[in-house]
């Protein structure tokens, strides 16, 4: 009896639990359908007050899709480097260059239509160098810069940290002089003066800008198009030039290298064991594809990423041409918010997908309120200034990413926050700072200077991707010999 008695109680609370759980992800979904509510709220309202929000809330909902895609498929690029060279799983890396693929593939109609708003970078070593430095910081802060806004939208502190540093590095590097100038090559100097910027930008007083305008500004920035003298609006520069050479020949062959690297040898192996024959070309193909769709999450994420990403573009020309505007300086000085914008009266709006420069802005507004000036240097004076957070398209953009993941966190019940330790906190913190200056020095992250630049036929997003992936193998190393030397003091502590 007394047994019968326990088993119900046990059934009992059983049934509790359950019913607590299915309870707690009512209330989940219901916070998500209350911030997608918001986001609507928030364009229709807007919208109304004034029709140029609009464009605004262009960026705002290809935001929200980003973060979506960014936590439903969890990518994230130090993950994709990290999972390769520590325990060999190229899953990540291969979702995010198939999301690459497809990305070039809607972009090449785009660009071929003269309807692109993407712009190429300059190219040299200071790429590679760059994405060295991003590629060791993100590995220590544990998540790039991208992932690192989806996982704030899951509830990830540490993220939080991490683009907290990352954006205050980004806004004191940009302004950095003083004892540093002292490194600067008088062939930088020099060069910097003769481009006869506006007397309000003291470009002597300022590394960076002398780096920017005395260095990289001398540098082409060239497509693959460009190299095959070809024109980027056009059917052969679009899809021969930038997609097939530029993106789809060196794809394909990174694919077959990580295939052969990090796949085969695993694949084949547990085949053999199911006694599947895998010899021939057949056995290979098969093997390859099977690396293709490892990730169904992943790959199905890649995929709507890449397009949103090429429409995204499609549809700010579309506004800018309706609204007769190439930037959205115009756009804010026409609505009454002109303070921030930069010398030439332009703002950070780059058409597309873009992490790391608006974080930059949020700090350097806040200093500039403060009484900092942050409007003397050209990577916010001169470029992309520093307006009200609440009004900068790119800022909808960042803001609407962490809801976007917050959006999809919720609903999956994958949304928990989680707390910072001391040691987490400082490696943020520590990763951020590496990342900052990478970003900084590259002109963009691993949205910014690789995946849009490879995806539209930039020379240099292959150049910095390498670099980003050096550093990450050196940043994973790093935390090898870190793991095994604190592990070795802990067995050492309790006399092992």
């Amino acid at each position: 009896m007394q047994q019968q008695v326990t088993g119900v109680a046990t059934a009992d609370l059983v049934m509790d639990k359950a019913a607590l759980e299915d309870a707690e992800k009512r209330k989940k979904r219901r916070w998500a359908l209350g911030l997608l509510g918001f986001f609507a709220f928030t364009s229709i309202a807007t919208f109304i007050y004034n029709e140029y929000y609009i464009y605004l809330s262009v960026y705002l909902w290809f935001g929200l899709i980003y973060g979506m895609c960014l936590q439903y498929g969890k990518f994230c690029f130090s993950s994709a480097f990290r999972d390769l060279f520590a325990i060999r799983v190229p899953r990540m890396l291969v979702g995010i260059v198939i999301a690459t693929l497809l990305f070039g593939a809607v972009s090449a109609p785009i660009t071929a239509a003269g309807l692109s708003t993407f712009h190429a970078a300059p190219v040299s070593s200071h790429a590679i160098i760059a994405g060295a430095i991003f590629g060791i910081g993100m590995v220590i802060a544990g998540g790039c810069a991208s992932s690192s806004l989806y996982k704030t939208g899951e509830g990830n502190m540490n993220a939080l940290i991490v683009i907290l540093s990352l954006s205050l590095t980004q806004a004191l590097f940009a302004d950095v002089g003083g004892w540093t100038n002292n490194f600067v090559p008088e062939a930088w100097t020099q060069s910097a003066l003769e481009k006869g910027l506006p007397a309000s930008i003291t470009v002597t007083d300022g590394w960076v800008d002398q780096y920017l305008a005395g260095y990289v500004w001398n540098k082409p920035a060239v497509t693959y198009a460009d190299l095959l003298g070809m024109t980027n609006e056009s059917v052969l520069g679009a899809f021969v030039g930038n997609l097939l050479v530029g993106i789809l020949l060196p794809a394909a062959l990174l694919l077959a290298l990580v295939y052969a690297l990090y796949w085969r040898k695993g694949y084949r192996k547990k085949q053999q064991k199911a006694g599947k024959d895998v010899s021939g070309l057949m056995g290979e193909l098969a093997g390859y594809w099977s690396m293709i769709i490892a990730n169904k999450r992943t790959a199905t994420a890649g995929l709507i990423l890449g397009i949103a990403c090429a429409l995204q573009m499609l549809v700010i020309q579309g506004l800018r041409v309706k609204f007769g505007f190439k930037n959205a300086g115009v756009m804010l000085e026409r609505i009454g918010f002109d303070f921030g914008l930069s010398v030439q009266g332009t703002v950070f709006d780059p058409g597309y997908w873009y992490v790391t420069t608006q974080e930059a802005q949020w700090v350097g507004w806040t200093l500039q309120k403060m009484g900092i000036e942050n409007l003397d240097n050209i990577y916010f004076g001169f470029v992309n200034g520093i307006p009200n957070p609440a009004i900068n398209p790119a800022d909808w953009m960042s803001f609407a990413l962490i809801g976007g993941a917050a959006i999809i966190a919720l609903y999956h019940n994958e949304f928990k926050f989680k707390k910072p330790t001391w040691e987490t906190a400082m490696w943020s913190v520590i990763g951020g700072f590496f990342m900052g200056i990478g970003a900084r020095l590259g002109l963009g992250c691993n949205v910014g200077a690789f995946f849009v630049r490879v995806a539209n036929g930039d020379c240099s997003g292959w150049l910095f991707g390498l670099g980003m992936a050096g550093g990450a193998y050196l940043g994973v190393q790093f935390f090898n010999w870190w793991t095994e030397r604190k592990l070795a003091k802990e067995m050492e502590s309790c006399g092992l």
